[in-house]
């Protein structure tokens, strides 16, 4: 009767396992085969949530069509002790990776990034504009917002400027706020870095003086390789004692009532920003500058240029003289002005 017993029990476990290896075998073999796309979909565009399980997210995809086995699928991953290891994001699968590759996106973070770019030469209204419509971006700003993050930042006075223009590049739900600190950060790392290598006997009193130049620079400059010239103009007439004249300091300051064109009445507007009526830097930065333009309020060209005047091509004409300056404008403004005038270079 015991014989019996062994040889049942024995036999019991022999079968056991080799059910276990037959079902392992199994096991591997299906994390080896291929998701099976619907339709043949090149790829799906997939959200885990925060807090989603493995179970959750097998069903998900097998009402989506992009899983046959959700059960076997999530048994897999508590055989590999991955169950527990997903990262909540947005995912782009594509079509023919295995079962086990599809674990090793979820478990390994393989999330997907967006990216959004703060322009050269934007102000910051137009900044947040951006930041506030991105569909992947969370919890736009209002002014209350702004006024309480400008204050955790130390930002004293007007913040224009003090945000660096790059592309960046997020997780799906990453916050405006987010975004905006990276860029204060960056701005703030560049300008020092930049500042450090300064050229001797600017008329600056400090960097962030560079900078309002370096707005300067960014919004007159339509090709990269009159930033230093234009820097040279601005640095000199400073160092004379002359007014910059510069009328992207007057659109800044007319705001919401620049309509396209400045008046002779707006010429003679004594607002902090009319560089044709105060002498010397407008009291902050009027847009965003890049580094290009920041090495070049640093860095500006010796020579003896006084004056620019767009030749309606995207490029300047400089002149040394106030009469040689009249002539230049009278042609490329009035006798020979373009047809199709305009302030970049036309690009193909």
């Amino acid at each position: 009767m015991l014989k019996k017993l062994l040889f049942a029990v024995v036999g019991l476990f022999i079968a056991g396992l080799l059910v276990a290896v037959v079902s392992w075998k199994a096991l591997d073999w299906y994390g080896n085969q291929p998701v099976i796309a619907p339709d043949n979909a090149d790829s799906l565009e997939f959200t885990i949530s925060q807090g989603e399980s493995m179970t959750r997210v097998a069903d998900s995809l097998a009402q989506l069509g992009w899983l046959q086995y959700p059960e076997v699928f999530v048994v897999l991953a508590r055989i590999e002790k991955v169950a527990g290891g997903i990262h909540a994001g947005d995912y782009l699968i594509p079509a023919g990776i295995t079962h086990r590759e599809l674990l090793e996106i979820f478990t390994s973070g393989q999330v997907r990034y967006y990216n959004v770019t703060l322009v050269e030469g934007h102000t910051l209204k137009e900044v947040m504009t951006v930041l506030n419509q991105h569909e992947k971006l969370s919890s736009p700003l209002d002014d209350e917002a702004l006024q309480a993050l400008y204050q955790s930042l130390k930002i004293e006075g007007i913040p224009e400027g003090l945000f660096y223009p790059d592309t960046y590049f997020f997780q799906a739900d990453a916050s405006v706020e987010s975004i905006l600190r990276r860029a204060y950060k960056r701005m703030s790392s560049v300008l020092d870095e930049e500042w450090s290598k300064r050229s001797k006997d600017l008329p600056y009193k400090n960097a962030y003086e560079a900078l309002i130049m370096a707005s300067l620079v960014e919004k007159e400059t339509g090709v990269s390789y009159e930033r230093g010239e234009i820097a040279g103009v601005f640095v000199r007439r400073l160092q004379k004692g002359m007014r910059l004249q510069t009328d992207p300091t007057i659109i800044y300051g007319l705001g919401e009532r620049y309509k396209g064109n400045i008046s002779r009445r707006m010429l003679r507007e004594p607002t902090p920003y009319n560089t044709y009526v105060i002498r010397g830097l407008p009291p902050s930065p009027i847009a965003l500058a890049g580094r290009e333009a920041i090495h070049a309020a640093l860095h500006p060209e010796d020579g003896k240029t006084l004056y620019f005047v767009a030749k309606g091509n995207g490029t300047h004409y400089f002149s040394k003289s106030l009469a040689e300056h009249n002539r230049a404008v009278r042609k490329y403004q009035i006798e020979q002005r373009r047809e199709d005038y305009r302030s970049t270079v036309e690009t193909q």
